[in-house]
This record gives structure tokens, sequence and C-alpha cells, in this order.
């Protein structure tokens, strides 16, 4: 009752915090019993806690007992692999030194042990509440698409691109891709089979309840996932309309030319995998639909188009703002 009575008197922070190839974006909203009464982003030119990331947060956290600090992975260790039952683990990857959680009965997602802890002691200060893959914004963002289609969905983030291939809400491949930025041109890696991450990732690995997993059931089970705010819904014509505002502008294309062929290279990379790859049930894919949080330019869609003969849909996210709703979802 106590705790009620708490909670109408402060309103709830929430801290999200997105890392770039050399930057870090702060993303505060500050919601009461009503929505949102605040929100404002702070950009830092580095990847660290430095003094004034940690004064900034502290300035928000400070006035409310009810804070919630998210951030979202980045782990090179993390996948996903499209089972749950543990004789069938091992075919798929080694999950001796991964946290992981089974989604649904079908599959199960991991990311790496050793960063978290890395993310633990980085964040010790402040503290970490969330840790979201990339491929919960995705799933959320696209999910309307996910349940009922047979396609490639692509989350674009500065450096990074994760890429997972879903036939009617059934995952059927997915990889978390780096791209390793260099002072003039980008070098590109793209992980093995051991990176392979399971798109369907509609849950957090809360920090506060992660003790050292010997199973599945080891992690609860979050429940309601249906109930995150239905996402505007856009069919086939209104995605070729968001198409063109989603498109980096011309000046921006000349620096973006090198950078989007070679995440072309990797998409093409990646999906020739899943159709050459025993272990997964391959099917024809026609459609990829790219959640955009940098600006791509124009050239990306032309070379799948081209190139790989996709129909493409692109629709631009806000990385930290979806980050947050995923963060107040878990809070309901």
């Amino acid at each position: 009752m106590f705790s009620k009575l708490l909670e109408l008197m402060y309103n709830k922070i929430y801290v999200n915090i997105v890392l770039e190839y050399s930057r870090t974006i702060i993303y505060i909203e500050e919601c009461g019993r009503k929505g949102s009464v605040l929100s404002e982003s702070e950009t830092f030119e580095t990847t660290n806690v430095s003094a004034k990331m940690y004064e900034y947060i502290d300035s928000f956290i400070s006035e409310s007992p009810f804070f919630y600090i998210s951030i979202l992975d980045t782990s090179v260790a993390q996948g996903a692999i499209p089972t749950c039952k543990s004789k069938e683990m091992s075919k798929f990857y080694d999950l001796e030194v991964s946290k992981y959680i089974c989604y649904k009965k079908k599959w199960t997602y991991y990311t790496s042990k050793a960063d978290l802890n890395k993310i633990q002691k980085k964040y010790g200060e402040i503290g970490v509440d969330f840790i979201f893959s990339p491929f919960v914004l995705l799933t959320n963002f696209f999910k309307d698409k996910i349940d009922s289609s047979l396609a490639i969905f692509l989350l674009v983030e500065d450096g990074r691109l994760s890429l997972s291939i879903f036939n009617n809400s059934e995952l059927l491949f997915a990889q978390y891709i780096i791209v390793q930025h260099s002072n003039k041109h980008s070098e590109l890696t793209i992980e093995d089979d051991n990176t392979n991450i399971d798109l369907e990732l509609e849950a957090a690995i809360d920090l506060e309840e992660i003790d050292d997993l010997e199973s599945v059931d080891d992690f609860g089970e979050i429940e309601d996932l249906d109930s995150f705010d239905e996402i505007d819904e856009f069919s086939e014509e209104e995605d070729n309309s968001l198409i063109e505002d989603s498109l980096a502008t011309p000046e921006d294309e000349e620096t973006g030319f090198n950078e989007d062929y070679q995440r072309y290279s990797l998409i093409q990379s990646s999906v020739s995998d899943f159709y050459k790859g025993k272990k997964y049930k391959s099917e024809f894919v026609q459609d990829i639909y790219i959640a955009d949080g940098v600006g791509v330019s124009r050239d990306l869609k032309r070379y799948l188009e081209e190139e790989m003969f996709l129909n493409v849909f692109i629709r631009q996210l806000d990385l930290c703002y979806e980050l947050s709703e995923l963060a107040k979802m878990e809070q309901k």
C-alpha cells in the first residue's frame, strides 16, 4: 500500500542508453500517471561513462525513487538458436559461457556472460536495470509484418546490423553483424554462425534477476509481450511512401555510398548463409523490411532491388524512443 502511495507522489524516470561507434546517446523520459511529461536527450562524444554523463543522468534520477536505466546490447557474442530443447542446443551453439532464455517454447536467445559483467562494472555507479537486445526493438517495430509475412527483417544501427528471417512469426534464421570502422573506409566483419541471433526477442535481460543459468528455466518468462503499444500499421503502399522520407538526402549520399554498399554486401552474405545452411529451414524470400536507425542512402535500396531482386520497404525508427517504450512495458 505504501509503495502505491509513493508511486502516486513521484513520476517514473526512464534513462535509455544507446551506444554508437564513437559516442553515447542518453534519452530521458519522465512519465506520470497520465503519460510522458518530459523527454529530452543528450549526446556525449565518448562510449565511456564520463563525469558529465553521470551528472546528466543523476540530475534526473535524483528527483524520484522510481527510475529505470536501460541499455541496448552491443555484445558481439549475442545470438539465438531455433530450439528450446536442451538436446538440440549444442547443434547450434555452445551455451556454456552464455546467459540464455527460451522464448515461448520455440527458440532460445542468449548473450555473453562476460559482456554482461562488463556492462555491470562499466555502469556500476548508476546501475543498469535492463539490457535489451536490438532484436527486441526490431521484433516489436515490425510485429504486424513478422506475424504475417515471410521476409527478411533488418535493423540498421551505427556500425551494426541485426538481420533475421521470419515466416509467419516462426524464426528461420538470424544473424548479428558488426561493421568495423576505419579512418577512411569501413572494414566489415560478419560473425560466423555462432553469432546467429533470434529476432523474436520480446523480453529484456534483467540484470537484477540474472543468476548463474544452467537451464532455460532459470529465466522467468515475461508475460503479456503482445501488449506493446500497437505499431502504426502500414501496408505495402504506405511502406513505399515511407521509403522516400527515410532515405538520406543527396548531400549525405556521397559519404553514405561506401558504407551502404558494405551493408548490402553483408546482407547478401548473411542471406547466402541462410540458403546454404543445412540446419535452417530455407525458404525463398522476396521481401525485406528495414528499420533505419541511421539514415541510409538510396543506394542500399537500389543494391538490394537490383542485385538481390528483393522488394525493399524502409521505415525510420528512433532507437532511443523505442528502447524507452520497451522499458515502460517492463514496468506495466
